[in-house]
């Protein structure tokens, strides 16, 4: 009976009892002896780290409080069986069959608890797709650890395989400023007022990624699928948003196909109502899509997390700090989990919308995000840069290299075709003056970076998507 091997082993073999008791658990010894013995024999290992011998074991039994005699007596006959075998049993052998008891055991549970759940008029069976899913995700995880000293080639392999390890950007600061792309298992986060172009942000990022072979998942609370598609379609195509309806189903279908050919990833847009859905939705999606369609993601796009749900907290229940930290926290937990980076944004406050000087303190609702966002970056928009056909970016957090190597830069934009590209020019912002609420930037100023006299200079337009700087300060 694997339940006795497995309770003898834990007192007589003491690299087995180390190597699987932080897996096991009362539940999955289904009789009272069994489950009586390995609650003792956990407990005293927690209190003086070892195995208990026999007597020891006996005695923690006998003094348990509110024992039936008859449990007693059968978990007592258990303990005089356990003796310490002549040949123990391979350690991989115990192991590999200790482990397929675990799974065994938590799936039946499961079951058994998901039938209990849908006999119960009160019970909540939305939980029943969590509750198989941890089920079938038990496994002994035998990583204990990076070992620094030992695992030099591993760790300078890694660092030379940027497309295994990063999702590049195809915007040359943007790759400049975290070394090469966003690394997995991190959370990125772009912050902007109200029509800067947070979505416009992430539908080019999610375009271009398609484009070099990546797996994308597009979640959006904020605006309908079809839009999102839609925006990603003129990305893709070079046109003007509102040119698309021009097209024939036919040259719609084969400008797309064209764009398109050759390429080996796949973009999936998900839309779930405002504030519906959180890390729990997503799981699950993510689940049902490696099922459904044999899709994996390579990174994900959420759109946004101020409108997201936390999977711990309700809405109301604590205050807007405390509400969206946990959010950006959950996401940070599901991009680790499945090993890739997620990307999203998030609003500045009415502060924010006047300044462009943007700093921590203009985030809306939550410092928390920037305590746990891996990067946080700021779109800046003014009329000026418009004009230039750029936005500028200024670095907030970043933990991917120095900040101030380059705090501020602007990237080209065209609004129409949902597109960013690299700014023609070899240097980059550094300065601006901030836009207060009481006296706003004149549109024709600009500061001399050398004796920060301000100047008066309307700013020459760009050629076509060409930005010129003439009317914004660069060095």
């Amino acid at each position: 009976m694997i339940e006795e091997v497995i309770l003898e082993n834990l007192l007589h073999n003491d690299e087995y009892m180390r190597r699987v008791l932080p897996f096991l658990k009362d539940e999955y010894f289904g009789e009272n002896a069994h489950s009586i013995v390995f609650t003792k024999i956990s407990e005293f290992v927690s209190k003086y780290n070892k195995a208990p011998t026999q007597d020891e074991l006996r005695i923690e039994i006998k003094d348990t409080k509110g024992l039936k005699q008859s449990d007693y007596e059968t978990a007592v006959d258990l303990v005089n069986r356990l003796t310490k075998r002549s040949k123990a049993p391979s350690i991989d052998w115990l192991v590999e069959h200790t482990e397929k008891f675990c799974k065994d055991k938590a799936l039946f549970n499961a079951i058994v608890d998901a039938a209990a759940m849908i006999e119960d008029d009160k019970a909540d069976v939305g939980q029943i797709p969590d509750i198989l899913k941890n089920a079938l995700s038990v496994s002994f995880d035998t990583n204990i650890g990076h070992d620094f000293m030992t695992m030099i080639e591993q760790r300078y392999k890694m660092l030379h395989q940027i497309n295994e390890y990063k999702i590049p950007f195809d915007i040359e600061a943007l790759n400049e400023i975290t070394n090469g792309g966003l690394p997995r298992k991190t959370l990125a986060v772009v912050s902007a007022s109200t029509g800067a172009g947070k979505s416009l942000f992430l539908c080019h990022c999610a375009a271009r990624n398609l484009l070099a072979d990546k797996n994308v998942l597009y979640i959006t609370m904020e605006m309908a699928e079809e839009r999102i598609s839609e925006r990603i379609d003129a990305n893709i195509l070079n046109m003007r948003i509102q040119d698309l309806p021009n097209l024939s189903l036919q040259e719609y279908r084969r400008r797309l196909n064209k764009a398109l050919d050759g390429c080996k990833g796949r973009l999936i847009v998900k839309e779930y109502p405002t504030a519906s859905a959180g890390v729990t939705q997503f799981r699950a999606l993510i689940n049902e899509l490696k099922l459904k369609k044999d899709f994996v993601p390579d990174i994900i796009y959420v759109d946004y997390i101020n409108i997201c749900s936390s999977s711990r907290f309700k809405a109301g229940m604590v205050n807007s700090y405390q509400y969206v930290k946990a959010i950006c926290e959950e996401l940070r937990g599901l991009a680790i989990e499945y090993n890739l980076p997620i990307v999203s944004a998030t609003q500045l406050n009415r502060e924010g919308t006047d300044t462009t000087d943007v700093g921590l303190k203009e985030i809306s609702d939550s410092h928390g995000l920037a305590m746990t966002a891996d990067i946080l970056l700021a779109m800046i928009r003014t009329e000026e840069l418009d004009e230039q056909n750029v936005v500028m970016f200024k670095q907030l957090k970043n933990r991917f290299s120095d900040m101030a190597s380059k705090l501020r830069f602007v990237v080209g934009i065209d609004r129409s075709k949902m597109r960013l590209f690299d700014a023609e020019s070899e240097v980059q912002m550094t300065k601006t003056r901030p836009v207060s609420n009481g006296s706003p930037k004149r549109k024709d100023e600009e500061i001399d970076q050398d004796t920060g006299e301000i100047k008066f200079k309307k700013p020459a337009l760009g050629v076509g998507n060409k930005p010129r700087f003439s009317g914004i300060k660069v060095e």
